[in-house]
Formats: structure tokens, sequence, C-alpha cells
């Protein structure tokens, strides 16, 4: 049961951070949703297109990053890591995705204003000029988000083998002092 509890935690998790990163995204720039990615729903609402794009642009990677951490939580002899004690490197890895993602938007913004970065495409024909920086803003936000999601979500393997590989040393040295004082 922990298993799927460690999944579920991932994937709401990704979604909570997904549904708060697009209500401020969706705000500077609409057309990131409205034309740079297909229609999910009618509404052009930020509120809503931030609370469908959320759930839908993020469910699935809270799933892919969850059933490897919970493998590496669970699987095998170590002792075994419950997803209340994955909560806190969770969250601050969420915390860590929102100020890379938010270094990310600046420096998109620096470069679009500079002419260092543009759209070209049909995005680019679609959206108009004046509309362009946001929308690069927004992009680069969002690239940052799944890129540090990605990476925090190897990082969370990592720890989660690492909290269990100590735990299980601790256990034998426990062990090992019972024998001897008895």
């Amino acid at each position: 049961m922990q298993f799927i509890r460690i999944v579920i935690l991932c994937v709401l998790a990704a979604v909570a951070y997904g549904v708060i990163h697009d209500q401020i995204t969706a705000r500077i720039c609409i057309e990131y949703f409205t034309i740079g990615h297909r229609r999910i729903i009618t509404s052009t609402s930020p509120t809503m297109l931030a609370l469908a794009w959320g759930v839908v642009a993020t469910w699935w990677m809270g799933v892919l990053l969850g059933v490897p951490l919970a493998i590496c939580a669970r699987a095998g002899r170590w002792p075994r890591l419950t997803a209340e004690d994955l909560h806190r490197r969770i969250v601050i890895v969420l915390l860590v995705m929102l100020v890379l993602a938010s270094v990310s938007a600046m420096t998109g913004r620096i470069l679009a204003v500079n002419h260092r970065v543009w759209l070209v495409g049909r995005i680019a024909r679609e959206l108009p000029p004046e509309r362009h920086v946001d929308y690069l803003t927004v992009m680069w936000s969002h690239l940052a988000s799944y890129a540090a999601g990605s990476l925090g979500g190897v990082y969370l393997c990592i720890a989660a083998l690492r909290m269990r590989k100590v735990a299980s040393k601790k256990d034998a040295q426990s062990a090992a002092s019972t024998a001897e004082s008895a």
C-alpha cells in the first residue's frame, strides 16, 4: 500500500505544482495556452485554463517520477521508506523547481527583450509581436519546470536509496551492539 501512496503523493505534488505554476503563467501570457497548445477546454479564462493544463500537463510526470521513486523507496531488503519519509524532500524539490522556473522566466524575458531569443514559425506568425516577450517568458519558465522536475525526480530516487542504505547500516550496527551486550 505504501508503494501506491508514494506514487499518489508524487502525482498530487506534480498536479499541485502545475496548477499553481500555470495560475501564474496564464496571467503573464494566456496565448501560451491558447495558441501554443491544443485546445482542451473551450474557456479562455486564465483560471480555468491554468486548472485544466495544470492537471493535464503534470499528472503523468507525477506517475513517471512516482513509480521509480516508489521502487527505490520500497524494493529490496533494505528498510523500506514510506510516503511520509519522502514528503519533506518532495516539497523541497518543488520549491527548488519554483525558484529555477522563476530565474529561467526572468532570464528568458531579459534575452527576449534584448533580441537574443525570439519566436519563429507558426506561433511567431499567429501571436502579435507585442506578446512575444511574454510568451518567451512563460515558455522558459515551463521548460525549466520540466527540466528541474526531471532532475528532482532523479535526486529523490538517489536520496531514497541513500536513506535506506543509512538505515540498513544503523540496523546492522544496532544488531551488532545488541549481540555484543548479550
